[in-house]
């Protein structure tokens, strides 16, 4: 990130669709994956490893994953639930694995059908799998820590117990922590306090956050995570996304808005607004009906408004 302040982390092709209505042809999605490497978007989460009858978006993950890794200087990030999935993520070579670990009890069985420490057991075997491969073909593993601030299901989550999980995780080998808004409780003064205990923790393991909007905090909480040190962060075209096993969770940060708002406080991303912009006409036609979100889309940039990326 030498050349970058923030590294915006697109995941629209794997959390945003796995909750939409229409299916998008795998045409569109790799038309979608190169438009947005083309924008300058140099980390997309391009699919999930998940059993096709539970998320039929995702039938066609090996291929998109294939269709990634033709892309120059992309990072290829994918989602897998349990070790059949990573070793599938693997054989089609991700750079990068997110392993969904839930703090909330109820959403981990709903999620992934096993507690927060059965899931943190998986992902040790996971990380002993990648471990036999040769040096230079291990992805990245991270551990994608859930409902960190609030459950649909469960209420309120305990702190101790985000912080547990997160110890857990690098000892059973994990690379990096990112810690997720699932169902979009959190609040700028929590995203601080709670960074701040996890990287007291962990140290510079503590990766990236992954924020929801639903209440309409998605932004604030960048900001807030901007001031503890935080420099990856999670969105998704058009807001599309939200986790089909936490009611009301619904879409992530909108890619544009948070590039337009980093890019205006003077961050630089790497990503050419107009040409992320122009995405949004293609993503529309691959999923006809469904609707997409952005103020910055809506109302344009402001006038006079140049990128940092460009200075």
């Amino acid at each position: 990130m030498d050349d970058i302040d923030v590294l915006v982390s697109e995941v629209g092709p794997r959390d945003g669709l796995q909750n939409t209505k229409q299916f998008m042809a795998t045409d569109y999605k790799k038309k979608w994956i190169s438009a947005a490497a083309a924008a300058g978007l140099r980390e997309i989460e391009v699919c999930s490893f998940v059993p096709p009858k539970l998320i039929p978006q995702m039938v066609d993950a090996p291929e998109i994953v294939a269709h990634a890794l033709t892309i120059a200087g992309l990072n290829v990030a994918v989602l897998a639930p349990n070790l059949k999935g990573a070793e599938r993520a693997m054989n089609a070579g991700a750079h990068k694995i997110t392993l969904p670990i839930s703090v909330s009890k109820s959403h981990s069985i709903s999620n992934v059908r096993m507690t927060p420490d059965e899931a943190i057991a998986e992902a040790k075997r996971i990380c002993e799998l990648r471990d036999r491969l040769p040096p230079g073909k291990r992805p990245v593993i991270e551990s994608g820590l859930s409902t960190v601030f609030g459950c649909t299901l469960e209420g309120a989550v305990s702190e101790d117990e985000v912080v547990r999980l997160a110890v857990a995780s690098v000892d059973a080998g994990c690379d990096e922590v990112g810690l997720a808004d699932t169902t979009g409780y959190a609040n700028p003064e929590q995203i601080k306090r709670v960074f701040r205990k996890v990287r007291a923790a962990i140290g510079d393991k503590l990766g990236g956050a992954h924020l929801h909007n639903t209440r309409g905090l998605g932004l604030a909480n960048v900001v807030a995570g901007l001031e503890v040190g935080v420099r990856t962060f999670d969105s998704s075209l058009g807001g599309l996304g939200g986790c089909p096993f936490a009611p009301g969770a619904t879409g992530n940060i909108v890619t544009e808005d948070l590039v337009f708002m980093l890019e205006a406080m003077g961050l630089k991303t790497g990503i050419d607004i107009d040409k992320l912009l122009a995405i949004r006409e293609l993503v529309a036609a691959g999923i006809p009906g469904e609707m997409l979100y952005g103020y910055v889309p809506a109302a344009g940039v402001t006038k006079g408004f140049v990128p940092a990326s460009r200075t």
